[in-house]
C-alpha cells in the first residue's frame, strides 16, 4: 500500500469543521478526497455500489447515523442527502458533525432545497502540487514573502532540469502515480483518463447522456488553447476544424458544463484593480485544467513532446503553475486570477488573499531572454496600478534554474523550490 503524504487541505479541513455542522469536500476524481477525508471521520458510508445507492434513497437520513464526524463518500448520487443534514443540523446545532465527498455536482440539483448556508461549508480539494508530492525542495514560502516581502532567498538547484518540469507535468498531482519508475507513474495518469468517460452506470443523467468521445474531442480543443484567453466559440471552431464535424454553441455548454462538474476545467477568472488610466480591462478567463496530466493525455503528449516544443511547453507549464499557486494560496483564503489589458499588457497570475495583499507573478520556462521579459511586464504593470497597497512581492515562477531575490526586488522562483 502506498504511502500517504500529508495534504495542504488537512488543515483547511480542521479549521472548517470547528466552525460548520458539515464539510463539503468537492474535487475530481482520483485527487485522494476520501483518504484525507477518513483521517478526521470516526464512522464512514460510502455511496460507491448500486445497493447502497438504492437503500440511501429509499431512506437518506439513514446515511446520516454514525459516530461523528460522520463521513459520506460521494454524497451527490443521492442529492436529498444534503436536505437531510441541513434538516439534521437545524435540529441539533453542533459543528463539525458531517464530512462529506463529491467528485462531481448532485445528479438532481432540483432536488436540493435550502443552501445550506451557515451549516454546510464547502472546499475544493484539487490533485497534489509539487510540494505535497514530494517533488519540491520548498527552499521559497510563498506565504512567507508576504509575511516578509524582503526576505533573501538563494538556493543553486543544481539537480532539477528542464526534463525533470516535464515529467511532473505529465504525470500529474494524482496519489496513486506518485511511482518510482516514470513510466508506470505515466501509465497510471493514462489509465485515469482513459476510465474518466465511462458513464454507462452513472446515476448522473447528465453525464449518463453524454458521449465519452465527444467529451475527449472537447478536451482536445480545450487543452490546445490552454493558459490563454480563447473564447467558447474560438474553442469551437477549432473543434469543428479538427474533428471535421458540426458543433452548435447549446451542445458545446452542455458538454462544457459537464466537464466542469466533473471538476477537470478550471479556469481563473480576471483580475480588476482600479487603474489609473482609462485602460479598458479584458474579463475573459484564461482556460485551465484542473490538473495539466490531463490536457496531456487528451493530446496524446508526452514528456519528450514538450522538451521538443518549448512554446507548447510554456504554454503547458504555466497552466502546472496555477495549479500550485492555488493550492499554496488556499492557506491564507487566496484566490488566483490572471490580468490583461487592451494595451496587451498582461500578468499570468496575481495572488489576491482574502485580507487585501496581493502579489504578481509571471510565469516563464527559464532563461535570461524569458526572465527579463517577464521583470519588464512586472515593472509596467505595478507602475500602472492605482491603489493603495502595492503589490507585497513581484515574483518569476520558473520550470527550472536557481532562486534568488534579483537587486529590483523581484524574486526569481523554480517551481521545484516553492511550497505554501
Amino acid at each position: 500500500m502506498a504511502k500517504y503524504l500529508k495534504r495542504y487541505i488537512e488543515g483547511i479541513i480542521e479549521r472548517k469543521l470547528k466552525s460548520s455542522g458539515a464539510v463539503v469536500i468537492s474535487g475530481p476524481k482520483f485527487c485522494g478526497k476520501t483518504t484525507t477525508a477518513e483521517l478526521f471521520a470516526n464512522s464512514t458510508v460510502k455511496l460507491n455500489t448500486y445497493k447502497t445507492i438504492q437503500l440511501a434513497k429509499m431512506e437518506p437520513r439513514n446515511m446520516l447515523i454514525g459516530e461523528t464526524p460522520h463521513l459520506i463518500d460521494e454524497w451527490q448520487t443521492v442529492p436529498d442527502i444534503w436536505n437531510e443534514i441541513k434538516a439534521w443540523i437545524d435540529e441539533n446545532p453542533q459543528f463539525g458533525q458531517f464530512i462529506l465527498t463529491g467528485s462531481s455536482t448532485p445528479a438532481d440539483k432540483t432536488q436540493i432545497y435550502h443552501s445550506g448556508a451557515g451549516r454546510i461549508t464547502t472546499i475544493m480539494m484539487r490533485p497534489m502540487s509539487l510540494y505535497e508530492s514530494q517533488n519540491s525542495r520548498g527552499t521559497v514560502s510563498l506565504n512567507a514573502l508576504f509575511d516578509n516581502p524582503n526576505m533573501p532567498i538563494f538556493d543553486m538547484n543544481e539537480d532539477w532540469q528542464l526534463s525533470d518540469t516535464a515529467f511532473l507535468l505529465c504525470r500529474g498531482g494524482w496519489p496513486l502515480s506518485l511511482q518510482e519508475d516514470k513510466q508506470v507513474a505515466l501509465d497510471v495518469t493514462q489509465n485515469y483518463y482513459q476510465g474518466l468517460f465511462n458513464f454507462e452506470n452513472s446515476e448522473n443523467k447528465k453525464f449518463r447522456n453524454k458521449s465519452p468521445e465527444i467529451m475527449r474531442m472537447i478536451l482536445r480543443s480545450y487543452a490546445r488553447n490552454i493558459s490563454t484567453e480563447a473564447s467558447y466559440q474560438t474553442i469551437i471552431k477549432d473543434l469543428i476544424a479538427s474533428n471535421n464535424r458540426t458543433m452548435d454553441s447549446k451542445t458545446f455548454d452542455e458538454y462544457r458544463d459537464a466537464l466542469k462538474d466533473l471538476y477537470i476545467l478550471d479556469d481563473i477568472d480576471a483580475w480588476n484593480p482600479n487603474l489609473r488610466s482609462k485602460t479598458v480591462i479584458r474579463s475573459t478567463a484564461t482556460r485551465h485544467f484542473v490538473d495539466t496530466s490531463i490536457a496531456c493525455c487528451a493530446l496524446g503528449i508526452k514528456p519528450a513532446d514538450l522538451m521538443n516544443d518549448l512554446n507548447t511547453f510554456g504554454l503547458f507549464f504555466e497552466d502546472m503553475a496555477v495549479r500550485d499557486l492555488k493550492i499554496y494560496s488556499m492557506q491564507k483564503g487566496g484566490e488566483v486570477r490572471h490580468y490583461r489589458d487592451s494595451r496587451g499588457l498582461e500578468c499570468d497570475a496575481v495572488v489576491h488573499l482574502e485580507d487585501g495583499r496581493w502579489a504578481l507573478i509571471e510565469i516563464k520556462l527559464g532563461g535570461e531572454k524569458l526572465i527579463e521579459e517577464g521583470v519588464k511586464n512586472l515593472i509596467k504593470l505595478k507602475a500602472d496600478i492605482n491603489i493603495k497597497q502595492e503589490p507585497s512581492f513581484m515574483m518569476i515562477l520558473t520550470a527550472t534554474g536557481s532562486a534568488y531575490r534579483r537587486k529590483d526586488g523581484i524574486y526569481v522562483v523554480p517551481i521545484n523550490c516553492l511550497k505554501d
